[in-house]
C-alpha cells in the first residue's frame, strides 16, 4: 500500500501543467572526446524525494503496468549500475552502468504518444519510468539497444500522465535520443549534445537556424551616422539569445553555451565545466506561479543536476539541498557483490557551509 501510495504521488506530480516540466541536458567532451552527458531535472510542484539506487549483477526486477501493478516485464541485471531516481529507487531517471552506457530520462508533453497497453503482452511490458533501468541492466552499445527495444512495449503507468523521451550515451562519444511519436519509435542520433523537453528533438534543430546570428566573443564597433555605436560589455556576440525556461529557449542557450566551452584533458575538469554551465539552469521556485498562486515549500524547481565520466566511470551529483558535489566510483564498486540498495540524495536537506576563521 505505501509502495502504491508513493508512485500515485509520481502520476500526480505528472499531471501538473506543463510549465512544471524543465529538464535541460548537454554533453561535453574532453580533449581526446571522451563524453561526459550532464543534465538537470525541474519540478517546481513538489520535492520529488530523489534517491540513488546501486544495482548489481543478477539482481532481478519486474515492471509496473497500467492501474500500478507490478507484474509486467522481469529483467535481470547483466550489468551492475548506479541510477539517480524519483520518488521511489525504481524509478530510475539517469544513470551509467559498469559497462560504461549511460542514459536519461526527460520529459517530452504532448508531442509523444505510446502504444496502448495491452495486458495480453504484459510480459514484454515495460513502463516508461523504468526504460532507463531496463537499458542500464542489458546492454553495453546503443544498436543493442536498439535491436532489442523492439521486441518489448512501452507503456505509461497511468494514460493520463505526460509521455517522455531518452538520451543514451556510449563511452565512445556516440549519443542517440529515442522519442515514441504517434506509437512508433523514433532514434535521432544526436552530434549536437543537447536535449531539453518539447516540441521533438527534430523541431529543435531545425529552431536553433532562427539564432545564426549568435557568436561568441565581442561585437565590432559600428557607425550610424555620427553616433558611434559600443557595446555595453563583453559577450555582445550572444545579444538576442533567449532567456526565458521554456524547452525551446533553454536548448538553443545550452546548444551555444555547450559549444563555446573550452576542453579539457581530463574528465574530472569536464564535469566541473558541466556543473557551471547547467548553474544557467537553474530555475527559482516562484517564476513558474501566476501572481496569488501558492508557491512550494522548496529552495529551486532544479531539484538536481548530474554529470557522468563515462571513460572514469563516475557519477557527480548536486540537489537543490545542498550544492556540495558528490560523487560515485563505478570502479570502486564490486558490482558481483554489492547488494541492491538505495538511500536518498540526502542524508540531511541541509546546505553544508564552512565557517571563515578569521586571525
Amino acid at each position: 500500500m505505501k509502495r502504491m501510495k508513493r508512485m500515485m504521488v509520481v502520476v500526480a506530480a505528472m499531471l501538473l501543467p506543463q510549465q512544471l516540466l524543465a529538464c535541460t541536458g548537454i554533453t561535453l567532451h574532453t580533449t581526446a572526446g571522451a563524453p561526459v552527458p550532464a543534465r538537470t531535472i525541474e519540478w517546481a510542484g513538489n520535492d520529488l524525494e530523489s534517491c540513488y539506487a546501486i544495482v548489481p549483477r543478477g539482481y532481478e526486477q519486474r515492471s509496473f503496468t497500467p492501474g500500478g501493478q507490478k507484474d509486467g516485464m522481469a529483467f535481470t541485471a547483466r550489468y551492475g549500475y548506479v541510477g539517480l531516481a524519483v520518488q521511489q529507487p525504481e524509478f530510475v531517471v539517469d544513470g551509467m552502468n559498469e559497462a560504461g552506457l549511460a542514459a536519461g530520462l526527460f520529459y517530452f508533453p504532448a508531442y509523444g504518444k505510446y502504444e496502448d497497453y495491452d495486458a495480453a503482452k504484459k510480459e514484454t511490458t515495460v513502463s516508461d519510468l523504468q526504460l532507463v533501468s531496463w537499458i542500464l541492466s542489458n546492454f553495453k552499445t546503443i544498436d543493442e539497444v536498439k535491436e532489442a527495444i523492439r521486441k518489448i512495449h512501452i507503456v505509461t503507468i497511468d494514460p493520463r500522465g505526460s509521455t517522455v523521451h531518452w538520451r543514451i550515451t556510449e563511452e565512445g562519444g556516440r549519443q542517440v535520443v529515442l522519442e515514441i511519436v504517434d506509437r512508433q519509435l523514433r532514434f535521432h542520433e544526436n552530434t549536437l549534445g543537447v536535449l531539453t523537453n518539447s516540441p521533438g528533438f527534430d523541431w529543435h534543430l531545425t529552431n536553433l537556424n532562427n539564432y545564426v546570428n549568435l557568436a561568441p566573443g565581442p561585437v565590432s564597433e559600428r557607425k550610424v551616422g555620427d553616433m558611434q555605436l559600443r557595446a555595453f560589455g563583453g559577450g555582445g556576440g550572444l545579444l538576442g539569445i533567449p532567456g526565458d525556461v521554456t524547452p525551446p529557449s533553454r536548448f538553443v542557450r545550452a546548444a551555444f553555451y555547450q559549444t563555446t566551452a573550452p576542453r579539457f584533458s581530463d574528465g574530472e575538469k569536464t564535469v566541473m565545466q558541466a556543473f557551471h554551465i547547467l548553474n544557467n539552469f537553474d530555475i527559482p521556485t516562484g517564476i513558474q506561479f501566476a501572481d496569488g498562486q501558492q508557491v512550494p515549500d522548496i529552495p529551486s524547481a532544479t531539484q538536481w543536476t548530474v554529470a557522468s565520466d563515462i571513460s572514469n566511470r563516475r557519477i557527480y551529483y548536486r540537489t537543490m539541498h545542498n550544492s556540495t558535489i558528490r560523487c560515485f566510483d563505478l570502479k570502486a564498486i564490486r558490482f558481483d557483490k554489492v547488494k541492491y540498495q538505495w538511500a536518498p540524495l540526502d542524508a540531511v536537506k541541509k546546505q553544508t557551509y564552512e565557517m571563515v576563521k578569521v586571525k
